[in-house]
């Protein structure tokens, strides 16, 4: 049986040593680098934790030549482009709030990079995801990683069982500590390199400014719950659920509610405010449902749902649909945002997930 394995090595630590275990567990380790995007002309804010700098590249050189195995860097711009950047921006302009890490471990990671992996003859792609894979009674599981601070389960939603049975995924079964005491002891120059945050082709962390270039945003009317116009917006493209600041509202009386956006219109190109109790919903509609197993559940089942990355997860009863499915929750949830995803689990255990619609059919 084959034992190469392509590890996809950002530049990070947690990637470093991903690569670190499959060696010492007798792997034919490659190590890549994904060319993104380029940062060679930006200057960059000296707090800036993303990727894809030339020191990034270096340091997963650097790991490689330590552990005497290949380094290669790929260019995967273009596809990048395609079906990580275009797609986060269509999204804001359709009123929906996009998840890209999601998009690329979909198309990037598990897609592109698996074909790559391929043609070098591997049978194997890993990377330095907090989350881990496990046998199951009717197929391969999904699971949290053991750090449940850091567990990246949520991102993954999208994969399937050809794809977890060509993924490894080492550093799940360990907490960050672990991670940076082994990085350490390696002798990586970058076992203390901060993780990186928030949106990596975003270096300054607006990303109103980056699609402000990259869209022909159109003005048009905010209004209250009934429909009456309170201001005007440059571009819906620039509002998400939840969000308090930045609406351009005057308060005209001292007892006057503070004014969310509820939800945006892209029809209309309307931005509707109003009270935070309007914010709360028992439900919700995922569409593209992906299960891990392949198949939804037969009946509708107990789950526990994280509706944005950072949230905890929500008790509810998953009702698989034709098209998608409909979560009925415990309790209310506030701001359940659209373009988002919802990921299902069963304990530990990642059973699925979807994206969420403005609307229940």
């Amino acid at each position: 049986m084959s034992k190469k394995v392509v590890v996809a090595m950002s530049g990070g630590v947690d990637s470093s040593v991903a690569a670190l275990l499959l060696k010492e567990q007798g792997y034919d380790v490659v190590g890549v680098t994904m060319k993104l995007f380029s940062l060679e002309h930006t200057d960059l804010p000296p707090q800036y934790r993303g990727c894809c700098t030339l020191d990034d590249v270096e340091d997963a050189r650097e790991v490689c030549r330590l552990l005497g195995v290949p380094h290669y860097v790929l260019n995967v711009q273009k596809e990048f482009q395609d079906h990580v950047i275009d797609y986060f921006c269509s999204e804001y302009q359709k009123g929906r709030t996009p998840h890209p890490c999601i998009a690329c471990n979909d198309k990037i990671k598990f897609n592109f990079l698996m074909n790559r992996a391929a043609a070098l003859e591997a049978k194997y792609v890993a990377t330095g995801h907090y989350a881990t894979i496990a046998d199951g009674p009717d197929g391969l599981l999904l699971k949290k990683g053991v750090d449940a601070g850091k567990d990246q389960s949520y991102v993954l939603f999208g994969m399937g069982q050809e794809q977890l049975a060509h993924t490894l995924m080492p550093v799940g079964q360990y907490s960050k500590e672990s991670i940076r005491a082994m990085a350490t002891e390696a002798g990586f120059s970058n076992a203390e390199k901060p993780d990186s945050q928030d949106i990596c082709f975003i270096p300054f962390g607006d990303y109103k400014e980056f699609i402000k270039d990259r869209v022909a945003a159109v003005p048009g009317d905010i209004v209250d719950m009934e429909g009456r116009v309170v201001a005007q917006h440059k571009g819906i493209e620039f509002f998400t659920v939840g969000q308090r600041r930045g609406l351009g509202l005057v308060q005209t009386k001292v007892d006057e509610q503070p004014q969310f956006v509820i939800r945006l219109e892209p029809e209309a190109n309307r931005v509707v405010v109003g009270p935070e109790e309007f914010l709360y919903q028992d439900s919700m509609w995922a569409s593209r449902v992906n299960y891990v197993l392949g198949q939804p559940p037969a009946q509708p089942v107990n789950v526990a749902v994280k509706i944005r990355y950072k949230s905890d997860d929500a008790p509810a009863v998953l009702h698989p649909g034709k098209d998608g499915a409909l979560v009925r929750f415990d309790q209310p949830q506030r701001a359940i945002t659209p373009g988002q995803a919802a990921v299902f689990y069963q304990g530990d255990v990642l059973i699925g997930g979807g994206i969420i619609e403005s609307s229940i059919p």
